[in-house]
């Protein structure tokens, strides 16, 4: 970039080959390129939104419709585009669902607000616009929320089968979720008069194999590690559970020693002295009543004995996560050393049983008393069937947490999008002046969401159009929206097709923060020449590692 007045020597501000676009051209190219994202994923919304087929630099395949995956899994270069999949892993973060209409809508906002820039009407004009509209739509989609509560098991299960009616599991929907409001209802805990539902303390096993309606949800959890010694009992009853975070193991000292061993009997009372140590512990565990053992560290083989001579049940190096869901499902304590085990901080649990699945040994612990960590162990036929049941599930235990956390639902089928985009027309009259359009624009684009759901399913979207206008106009229920089935607009609560309200709110939130970001932008710097001083470097010395260190 240079200024060059008449007579003088042009200045140079930034470094030779940087690249610069400003003022329209650039706001024209970042709304191109978050446009394009929207596009890629804009045809997998909805029950019968289609598939992508995503292969790594690797050859690792992924067949998929869920948006946050998608986005993830792209390599994007744009940085406006990056934003818009930055909005897709905050609304999976946040609320576990709705990724691929947060991107849509976002997509949907910058094209309307392109329209309005080619009328000349300011940038900032139209972000305040969008902002106010984004504030009203919070408003009605709160009116319209239906109240649900954690008892109200069926309600929670349409919340469920709502979410995974567009993913490729449709076929075992039912049974998922299921499966996802069991699980949620025992991971539910009141805090300070609030239901909190960690999700995270739900552990999603995949292994190949049988079908998907075998999917099976376990009162504890299922650890993907085999009994340590092949001489103790692969079945416990009533099992009493030590959770130890120490080493069954001799330490080793911290110094540099030397033991001097001159004769054969001072070996063998050093050996001795090894194994009275071991079996002091063993019998420390038995002491305590113990008659099985989690151990987050290693067990030394000679310890492995002396517990199988016991019969005691012992699995080593689980996972620091496994072990926490497992003192939350058995009601066990993690101790870090031996001296403080007592029957107090055993975990107690039905049945522990080594389990041979496949190829695969694990241990499972059932029937915790009141477990509050629980396991799901995901079956079916290929690796791409469990990935995509597992990311229906992880969407199916978010909605469920949601609803349950909130206590509130919407309709779904586009219904409440319609709702919104009619009460923001009749707000922005209100408002007047040139906000007045971009009020419209932020309606028009939330009201593309029900027509790219018809229009995935085959349906004409101009009709779809005219008929939900005309439901929501009327004094019909605003919970009318499109049933991709049958072709035609129906009343979703009818159809018990429900979303959580956090969702929908989310969803609404995300995408005006993005479309306004990135309309915010005039200009585009970008240091090109970086690449350039790349390639003249001489090229590094491969380190014995093949990086560098």
């Amino acid at each position: 970039m240079a200024a060059a007045p008449s007579g003088t020597v042009p200045v140079l501000v930034l470094k030779e080959g940087t690249g610069r676009t400003t003022g329209r051209e650039a706001q024209r190219n970042n709304i191109m390129a978050a446009k394009i994202i929207a596009e890629t994923v804009k045809t997998t919304l909805g029950p019968r939104g289609m598939d992508k087929m995503l292969v790594s630099s690797f050859g690792d395949v992924a067949i998929t419709n869920d948006g946050a995956t998608i986005l993830k899994e792209l390599d994007v270069q744009h940085p406006a585009a990056k934003m818009l999949v930055e909005v897709a892993k905050a609304q999976d973060n946040e609320v576990g669902d709705g990724t691929t209409t947060a991107a849509v809508l976002t997509g949907e906002l910058l094209s309307k607000a392109e329209n309005l820039l080619d009328q000349n009407i300011h940038p900032t004009v139209i972000i305040e616009g969008f902002k106010k509209a984004s504030e009203k739509a919070q408003e009605i989609l709160e009116k319209m929320a239906i109240p649900v509560s954690m008892s109200d098991e069926e309600k929670l299960i349409d919340v469920a089968v709502t979410s995974m009616g567009s993913k490729g599991i449709a076929g075992s929907k039912e049974h998922f979720a299921k499966l996802a409001v069991e699980a949620v209802k025992h991971v539910a805990e009141k805090k300070d008069g609030k239901i909190k539902a960690d999700v995270d303390l739900i552990k999603v096993l995949k292994k190949h194999g049988k079908s998907l309606e075998e999917t099976e949800l376990v009162r504890g959890m299922v650890i993907d590690k085999e009994v340590a010694h092949p001489q103790m009992p692969k079945i416990v009853k009533n099992a009493k559970i030590a959770l130890l975070n120490a080493k069954l193991e001799i330490e080793k000292t911290e110094f540099d020693a030397k033991i001097n061993i001159e004769s054969p009997e001072q070996m063998k009372l050093f050996l001795d002295e090894e194994e009275r140590m071991l079996r002091e512990m063993v019998d420390k565990i038995a002491e305590a009543g113990a008659n099985v053992v989690f151990c987050e560290k290693g067990i030394d083989d000679l310890a492995l004995h002396f517990l199988a001579k016991k019969g005691i049940l012992a699995v080593k190096n689980v996972s620091s996560s496994d072990m926490e869901k497992l003192a939350r499902a058995t009601g066990g304590k993690i101790m870090a050393s031996f001296k403080d085990l007592s029957s107090d901080v055993l975990g107690e649990a039905k049945i522990i049983e080594e389990v041979k699945i496949g190829e695969d040994k694990l241990v499972y612990v059932k029937e915790c008393k009141n477990p509050k960590a629980v396991t799901i162990v995901v079956r079916g036929g290929t690796e791409h069937v469990i990935d995509e049941a597992e990311r229906s599930l992880h969407d199916a235990l978010c909605v469920v947490r949601n609803a349950v956390e909130d206590g509130k639902i919407v309709p779904g089928g586009g219904a409440p999008e319609a709702e919104v985009a009619k009460q923001l027309r009749e707000y922005a009259v209100k408002v007047g002046g040139r906000e007045q359009l971009a009020i419209e624009a932020f309606a028009d684009a939330v009201e593309s969401i029900p027509l790219i759901l018809a229009e995935n399913a085959g349906l004409d979207p101009i009709d779809i159009m005219v008929a939900l206008r005309a439901k929501h106009e009327s004094a019909a229920s605003p919970s009318y929206g499109v049933d991709v089935f049958s072709g035609k607009v129906r009343d979703m609560l009818e159809l018990k097709i429900v979303e959580p309200l956090r969702v929908k709110q989310q969803v609404v939130k995300s995408a005006t923060e993005a479309a306004n970001m990135i309309l915010k932008i005039d200009d585009l710097i970008a240091a090109k020449g970086m690449e350039k001083e790349k390639e003249k470097k001489p090229p590094k010395e491969p380190s014995e590692f093949g990086e560098e260190y």
